[in-house]
This record gives C-alpha cells, structure tokens and sequence, in this order.
C-alpha cells in the first residue's frame, strides 16, 4: 500500500532512518533516485523521514515517485529561492564564533588532519542561532564585512572585490540556511545522507547537534561532478576568462572558489560520517586522497533484482536488433552530444539503425533543446528518437546494445540491468564502467568482456565500437554471455540490501547506546 506525498508532507512524524537526499529522489528521477527507492522498499521493517534540498523551486515539479508506505515524514527546502525581504538591522556579531570559522577555514585547508570535528561541534552549536551566527549575521554584520574583506585583502587578486564579495555571500547563505532547518526535522535514529555536497553538510550539522549517527553513500565523487558542472557554468563570471585561456590554463579564481568550498563541505562529511561508503574500489581511493579516513571507508556495489530482469532476458526476439539506446537524463554530464554525432558514423555504416534516447528532458531544457537541433543538423531525424521516460524492461526487450557516452558515473544502474536483460554495452571510461565491463577482481576479469570502452567525447571510436558488436553476432552473444555471468555473481540486490541491513543495524545499536 502506498502514500500519496502529500499525506507525509513535513508531518513531523519520528523515523528509524533520516535520508537527506539533494537534487534526487523523489523529484528527479534517475540511476540514484531508483537506488533510494530499492533502499526504502527493500527495508519495509524500517520507517523513513526524507529530507529533499534543491536548488530554485522553479526546476522541479510534482514527485516522480509515488510514496511508500514505509516514508512517514517527507520535507521540501530549495536553497536557491529568494531570502526574506527587509531592511536589515545592524548586528556585531560574536567575536568568538567568528575566531572558530576562521580557525576552521585554516583547518580545511590542509587534506589530513587539522582537529575539524571539534571545531564543528562548537560551531555547529552556534550555527542557525541568533545569539551564534544566522544568516542575517551571515549578511549583515560588522564582523562578518569585516572577515569577508581581510579574506579578500589576504588572498584573492583576480576579480573585483563586488564579484568576491557577492560569490562569498551566494556560497555560504545555504550553509545558514541548512543549520536553521536542524531544529524542525524530526527525530530519527539515524541519518543516512546520499551524498556530500548540502546534503552531507547537514547530516554533518545533525550529528554533532544530536549526537545521530551518519552514514554517508556516494554514488559518484560530489565534488569531482561538481568540478565538471562548474568548469562549464556560465553563470559565472571573471573578466580574465574574456582573453581565453591563453594567460593561464588554470580555472578562473572564483571558480577555484566554488570547487574548494565544495572540497571544504565535503571534508567536513567524511570527518563526521561512519562508514563511508563508495560503490567500487577507484571511488574508495578517491575518498581517502579528499580526506576520508581509510578506516571508515567500505565499498558497496549496486545490486538489482535479478529475477525482474531475466524475464525481460526471456522474451527477447532471436538476433541483434540494430537498436543502440541511451538512458539516461539529457544533461550535458551524460554528453547526450556524443552519442548523437556517434549515430551519424553508425547510421552510415548501417542506414537500418536507431538511436534511442530514453530518459527526461526537463533538467536542461536548454541543453535538449541543442540536442535536438544537433539531430537535425546531421539529418538522423528518421534514426534518433527522444522517447523521454520510459520503463527500462520495455526499452531492453527491443535494443541490441546500451551505450552510454557519460563524461562523470558512479556505478550505472542500468549497465546491470542491461546485462540482466541480456543486452552488452559500450560506456565510456569513467567511474566503475571499465570494471563492470572488463571484470574488477581476477576471478571476474576471467569471465571475459561484456562490451566496450571508450574515450570520453569520442564519438568515432564509441561508433566503431558499436559497430563491431551490432555487427558480428558471434561477438555479441559473447558480449552477452559475460554480462548476465557478471551480474549474477557480483550485483544481486540480496547481497546489497544484506550489506546495507548490516549498517543500518549497527547504526541502530550505536543509537541505543547512547539514548
């Protein structure tokens, strides 16, 4: 039985689980938004608050996801929407909690060390707080002109101080704003945040507040992806860029600024959370090199139900269908661009092909907007289809090969699904992609290949790929094989939802004993 969304809306209810979840699930859907949802229902014994952060409220509409009966408490915040309007008063601000943020700020600036945890619990005591540092502090106060100035005096030389001054305030006014919502959410046991980033940022605030356990998940690396979203923002802007990049490779100072603030927020997360948990080895590493403890680290890999896809596997037609299909959103990190100039070079070679693209467009009207203008430009109207969302049994009961052309993954969800269903794939070499179609350990890259990788933004080489497996039948079948081998051995949901059943329990425990 499930629960409209609405019946849960900030109904202040208790939960087992607190899952603080930003720019997903349930308002976008997508490879992690369908993870959460495996997490909720595959732990009915469990109840679930779900915190949702994003950005303007104009970018998401209604829950793509229908509640389930296990969600008990469901709020909504968008850090982006317009602050309070009103003639500010004039404020000092507390010397000491000002002292403890620059402490803190020299203390993210080393990788390792740097006694971070308790200048967070002092500070996150202080944070939200009229008396401590709120927002109208953030914005108004003497004290914090001041520090906004020495900083600008001491380290920035690129931008005019009004760019400086107005980045600082647009960067951290969200910060304020997550420590005001610490005292609504209701209690939970435990948190559970899904990735670093504003999400992580408040299961860190809770759990030096409440003393609640936090476990932290990353799919992909938060801050490598937002690395990549702000090397291409046009939003900001610095006067140097205007000469190109011929007076220095380097990202523009207040770019640097962004990334480093999201390295800062994102060190704090792993200082506070226990485990941590990455979806394969590469990402763990990384994790630890941005300062996670490597005794905290663990990997968990995705995991999809097996059964579900060996049905589709069952009623697949004889042959290799020349279907090629990309799921996923159309958003520039998926690099839909790439894909479509590789169907040119396919549909030459083949003129029979098609390219499907399967996923919404709404993230980035803009962006698929260009997409279908490239379509036209190549003239592939007749062979590259925007089918928008659709259910993926439907879409691997007709395909001959999932390709994906993502310039940034964790570990795709519908690579295993494909290979459930019987279909191979060709993905660029980005996140786990090359161990989910090479093999990771010895006895799994024994099992062969179940596709191809490629360069990221190459669409000839991601065609000829393509071709090489639409093409031959023997290859592809073997390409077959291998996938439905690997993710039978390695990718079950049983093993996942086992793994996850052993941190949530020992996180419970943990809870009890300090109640």
């Amino acid at each position: 039985m499930r629960k409209d969304w609405e019946n849960v809306l900030n109904s202040g209810a208790p939960a087992d689980i607190g899952l603080l979840l930003e720019g997903t699930y349930p308002f976008v859907s997508g490879g992690v938004s369908g993870w959460v949802r495996q997490i909720i229902e595959g732990f009915p014994q469990f109840t679930f608050a779900l915190v949702f952060l994003g950005g303007a409220r104009e970018h998401y509409g209604q829950p793509k996801y229908p509640m389930p009966a296990n969600v008990v408490h469901l709020e909504v915040h968008y850090l982006m929407d317009p602050q309070r309007k009103g003639k500010p008063h004039r404020k000092l601000g507390d010397p000491a909690v000002f002292a403890r943020i620059k402490d803190l700020h020299k203390a993210l600036r080393k990788t390792h060390g740097g006694g971070i945890n308790l200048l967070m619990n002092e500070l996150a005591k202080n944070l939200g707080r009229p008396k401590g540092m709120d927002l109208d502090t953030f914005l108004h106060s003497e004290r914090a002109w001041h520090q906004i100035t020495e900083s600008y005096t001491s380290f920035c030389t690129e931008p005019s101080f009004v760019n400086y001054f107005w980045t600082v305030r647009i960067m951290h006014a969200p910060v304020f704003r997550l420590a005001a919502m610490t005292d609504a959410i209701p209690p939970v046991k435990v948190l559970h945040s899904v990735s670093t980033g504003y999400a992580g940022f408040l299961g860190t605030l809770l759990k030096h507040k409440r003393g609640v356990p936090l476990i932290l998940s990353e799919h992909g690396i938060y801050t490598k992806e937002r690395k990549i979203d702000l090397s291409q923002a046009d939003w900001i802007v610095d006067p140097r860029e205007a000469f190109g990049s011929s007076l220095d490779a380097d990202v523009s100072y207040i770019r640097r600024l962004w990334i480093r603030f999201f390295e800062g927020i994102g060190r704090l997360t792993y200082d506070a959370a226990d485990p941590i948990v990455s979806l394969y080895e590469g990402n763990r590493l990384r994790q630890i090199q941005d300062g996670a403890d490597e005794r905290r680290t663990t990997v968990i890999p995705n995991g999809i139900d097996l059964e579900r896809f060996t049905t589709v596997r069952s009623t697949r037609q004889p042959g290799v269908p020349p279907i090629l299909a990309l799921i996923g959103r159309v958003v520039p990190i998926k690099d839909i661009k790439t894909f479509i100039r590789a169907m040119r070079t396919v549909c030459n070679a083949l003129p029979q092909a098609e390219g499907w693209l399967v996923g919404p467009e709404d993230e980035d009207q803009a962006y698929a907007e260009e997409c279908r203008a490239l379509v036209g430009n190549l003239e592939l109207q007749e062979n590259v289809k925007f089918l928008g969302f659709k259910k993926v049994e439907d879409i691997f009961r007709q395909v001959g090969l999932l390709v994906l052309t993502s310039i940034s993954e964790g570990l795709p969800l519908v690579i295993l699904e494909g290979y459930a269903s019987g279909v191979p794939a060709v993905v660029t070499d980005v996140g786990s992609c090359r161990e989910l179609i090479e093999g990771g350990m010895p006895e799994d890259k024994a099992l062969g290949t179940a596709g191809a990788v490629v360069p990221i933004a190459n669409p000839e080489a991601t065609a000829q790929a393509a071709l090489a497996l639409i093409q031959d039948e023997t290859a592809w079948h073997a390409a077959q094989k291998v996938g439905i081998q690997r993710v039978e051995t390695y990718y079950s949901q049983k093993d996942m939802f086992a793994n996850y059943q052993d941190l949530y329990r020992n996180a419970l425990t943990t809870a009890e004993r300090r109640n």
